[in-house]
């Protein structure tokens, strides 16, 4: 009871110390309300992208494998890759064929084409050759209409699936269900529209895209492309099983010798989130360290200052000390003064990240401050009011009583 009495007493001499001195208590923050808005302002940006590549991310599936040409993220040079031959469709057959792990597969190739309806032109929308399996490969649902059936994928029907952002560009008032479009030179016929599905890494929108037969795909634009063979494990655990299973029989498909290296790549989502982590782990560090870098100073700054305060007061804590004070007391009293400067610079530096984050969310890139971010601008303006305080505080609470009543 009597250390809360402590807290609470030191609590109050804290107040008046900093209210009496306002301008001096103001610079004294600002070091800390530069350090704490910096710190939350990378940790929001940090959220929030972190948040927008898994949104993002999900559209590749966590249990898909792409059978492509190239790796995603190679490490070897170039020359390893360029003369690597197309995936073709017969090599698709083979796997379908033989493979026992796989739910399901679709093979899928694209191009980028002018797109036309009436007057209104959409340019570089990219335009997907696949089979009725896409669908169920990627697991996307329909907002109108329906997908492409087995006969038109197999009879290279001229229908076509289109996105949401094409939807909106052409049909924002009318049904786009039996209308006809122009990919490139060729009509159209819609038959459906997916749901909208953002953007990939925010790199492109995968609602800027129309799915159409592979077999009408190679009639009108030509054959010679090399495949995404995309593959549905069913299981994120059964994921790496298919994955073996799929390289040993691309290998025999594409007639790679034993102990040559792979001429084509088996990608899943796991490399982007790999990449994706080791990437924004090196902008964390960076990060703290120039943040820590403000702290430091502002917390150096704050010392300085608590330094002259203890100076300033030194009658006073000669008095209190004569009165029966403790030297934990006085150790309290400055450091719990030293940490509420603190504090109320880093209540002050949330208080402008925020409306920042918003404004950067808004215009720049995507942020979050959930309520951990907060906390811990909160708990970092704390240790270094802790760290500030502490040797003037202890300084403080050695003096010598006598000494301290005879200071002028």
């Amino acid at each position: 009871m009597n250390f809360l009495l402590e807290i609470k007493e030191n609590l109050l001499i804290s107040y008046k110390a900093i209210t009496a001195n306002k301008l001096r208590s103001f610079l004294a923050t600002l070091g800390i309300v530069i350090g704490i808005t910096s710190v939350t302002l990378m940790q929001t940006a940090i959220e929030g992208i972190n948040r927008a590549f898994e949104k993002s991310i999900s559209s590749v599936g966590a249990d898909v494998l792409y059978v492509q040409k190239f790796e995603w993220f190679g490490k070897e040079d170039w020359s390893f890759y360029r003369n690597r031959k197309d995936l073709t469709m017969a090599q698709y057959d083979f796997l379908k064929k033989n493979s026992q792990t796989a739910v399901v597969m679709c093979p899928s190739v694209g191009t980028n084409k002018v797109i036309k309806y009436n007057d209104l032109v959409l340019e570089n929308v990219f335009v997907v050759g696949t089979t009725d399996e896409y669908q169920l490969t990627f697991g996307s649902n329909m907002e109108d209409g329906r997908f492409i059936t087995r006969k038109e994928s197999d009879g290279g029907y001229p229908v076509c699936v289109i996105g949401t952002d094409i939807k909106n560009a052409f049909f924002e008032n009318t049904d786009p269900i039996g209308k006809t479009i122009k990919v490139g030179s060729y009509s159209f016929r819609i038959i459906g529209v997916v749901e909208k599905q953002g953007s990939l890494l925010g790199l492109f929108s995968l609602d800027n895209r129309i799915i159409i037969p592979i077999e009408r795909f190679f009639r009108l634009y030509g054959g010679k492309r090399s495949l995404s063979i995309n593959i549905k494990a069913g299981d994120v655990k059964n994921v790496d099983e298919t994955k073996e299973e799929v390289t040993s029989i691309m290998r025999k498909a594409r007639k790679i010798p034993i102990g040559d290296k792979n001429d084509f790549g088996v990608n899943q989502q796991e490399a982007f989130k790999t990449t994706f982590e080791s990437l924004t782990s090196l902008i964390k560090i960076i990060g703290t360290l120039i943040t820590s870098l403000s702290l430091i100073v502002g917390s150096v700054g704050i010392a300085n200052i608590m330094f002259v305060s203890v100076k300033e007061r030194t009658k006073e804590i000669g008095i209190r000390k004569a009165i029966g004070a403790k030297r934990r007391t006085i150790l309290y009293q400055f450091l719990i003064e030293s940490c509420t400067i603190c504090l109320l610079g880093g209540l002050i530096g949330i208080m402008i990240s925020f409306p920042i984050s918003l404004i950067i969310n808004a215009y720049v890139l995507p942020t979050a401050m959930p309520l951990w971010v907060i906390i811990l601008g909160l708990f970092v303006s704390l240790i270094f009011g802790v760290m500030a305080g502490f040797f003037p505080a202890y300084n403080a609470s050695k003096m010598d009583p006598v000494e301290s009543l005879r200071y002028e």
